[in-house]
């Protein structure tokens, strides 16, 4: 199944704000993996295969640090190709004695846990395979119980971490929101996504293509939650990416519909969701 690249509509590169810059960039490519360089003073970029961005680094102009009880990020999540990479991952983690906040099975995933340096929330994962995910109706089936954490290391054989693999991607991303009916209205009414599994009524997961989530939003900073400042710790954007231009133009209809801010800038199109959360919207060339 094709869930994050076309024709289904997934996750492009993110952004990222933080306060150390060079700070970050060790942490980035010595602690999970990737391959990186600085732009300029202030700004760098890491991949996985050293051309393509999956995540930019930004430091502001009077930064400060990652503000509580706001919305914007809760995690990103990097999906490895198979249990063996995760295996070799958590093996990694545990050698540079780096701090794990939880680790779990969600029955069509293995999740590993932690923050960067800033408190940005990372999720390191890999995906059950698909046909074995149960839904009933248009609802996946997914739960937090703890991960066989020695079924996993034992994948790994003892072989070192050598960074990202080839075919590791931007997996979901999940989001703290002021309001989930709002969210769901913006992400499922005007940008095309469908809900597929809820949390009770404090978190809500959407997918594209039949994936379990490409989309996670909770309310867990309170409904209502404010948007952090222009210049804190945190998720600058994030981008969709459509499968086609009409696909994308027929998002921006519809957010246009409903209201919402659009823009263009340099062939991309620019919208925050009604958290304030900043959205790139691209489309791939087919």
């Amino acid at each position: 199944m094709n869930f994050h690249s076309y024709p289904a509509t997934y996750l492009g590169p993110i952004s990222l704000k933080v306060e150390d810059l060079d700070r970050s960039l060790t942490f980035y490519k010595e602690i999970i993996g990737f391959q990186g360089e600085k732009l300029s003073e202030k700004k760098a970029y890491l991949s996985v295969d050293g051309k393509t961005p999956f995540l930019i680094l930004e430091q502001p102009d009077n930064v400060t640090a990652k503000q509580p009880r706001t919305t914007g990020l809760y995690h990103f999540a990097i999906l490895l190709p198979n249990r063996k990479e995760l295996g070799r991952f958590l093996l990694h983690l545990l050698q540079k004695q780096y701090p794990i906040q939880g680790a779990s099975d969600h029955l069509v995933s293995e999740a590993i846990y932690f923050a960067d340096p800033d408190g940005n929330g990372i999720e390191v994962y890999r995906d059950r395979p698909a046909e074995k995910w149960s839904w009933k109706g248009q609802q996946v089936e997914m739960a937090t119980v703890p991960m066989d954490a020695e079924g996993v290391l034992a994948e790994a054989n003892d072989e070192a971490w050598m960074g990202l693999p080839i075919g590791t991607v931007l997996g979901h991303i999940h989001l703290h929101v002021s309001d989930l009916q709002e969210s769901e209205k913006f992400y499922c009414g005007a940008l095309g996504f469908d809900l597929v599994s809820k949390y009770g009524h404090q978190a809500y997961f959407l997918s594209s293509n039949k994936y379990h989530h490409h989309i996670g939003m909770n309310t867990w900073n309170g409904v209502g939650a404010p948007a952090p400042t222009e210049n804190s710790v945190g998720l600058k954007w994030f981008s969709i990416v459509y499968p086609t231009l009409a696909a994308r133009n027929n998002a921006v209809e519809n957010l246009k519909n409903l209201g919402a801010e659009v823009s263009e800038q340099d062939g991309v199109v620019l919208t925050k969701d009604p958290s304030g959360t900043n959205i790139q919207l691209w489309f791939q060339n087919k």
